[in-house]
């Protein structure tokens, strides 16, 4: 009697990777990291990231020497192996002036301006419900002088001071 022996069925396929695509894997992943200490500490806590990744971003600041910082972003690298990198890229696109996602958000906030200062029965009430802190005193009468300005052709300091305050409550948002 011979035996045949079974073959088992692969199911997971395996996928082989260069070492030259690691190489551009972690690469990429350093260049997020810079990207995250050249941002601004305010925007950096916003930054989806673990307190370790937290913790060395924040040690990037304090480091004065081109070597050491060379070193340091390699660490950081090292440490955005095990953080979700998309999350971090979108979050990061928010604050970057050359991103679609910042340009939106600056159009939207722009067309709100707008609609506020034409007396748009609805702008106001798009305002409450999307930003409840609101203070709804306030931008009425940040509007108020605003199309005072307008009419007496003024430097438009009020025009820009409601932009502003809608970008800080986007921001809260």
């Amino acid at each position: 009697m011979s035996k045949k022996k079974a073959k088992a069925p692969i199911d997971d396929e395996i996928e082989i990777v260069s070492r030259s695509q690691l190489k551009r894997d972690v690469e990429e992943l350093q260049k997020l990291g810079a990207r995250i200490t050249e941002l601004r500490p305010d925007q950096q806590a916003r930054v989806p990231m673990s307190e370790r990744l937290a913790d060395a971003v924040e040690e990037m600041a304090r480091i004065a020497s081109h070597g050491a910082k060379k070193r340091h972003l390699q660490f950081i690298g090292k440490l955005m192996k095990t953080e979700d990198a998309d999350a971090i890229r979108a979050s990061i696109e928010q604050f970057d002036s050359a991103s679609a996602a910042h340009n939106q958000r600056f159009h939207a906030l722009e067309q709100l301006r707008e609609r506020l200062l034409n007396a748009d029965p609805t702008a106001v009430s798009d305002v409450k419900v999307k930003y409840p802190d609101a203070d709804m005193q306030h931008l009425r009468a940040l509007v108020r002088n605003a199309q005072k300005e307008q009419k007496e052709n003024n430097p438009p300091a009020n025009f820009r001071k409601i932009f502003q305050y809608l970008g800080d409550l986007d921001e809260t948002e």
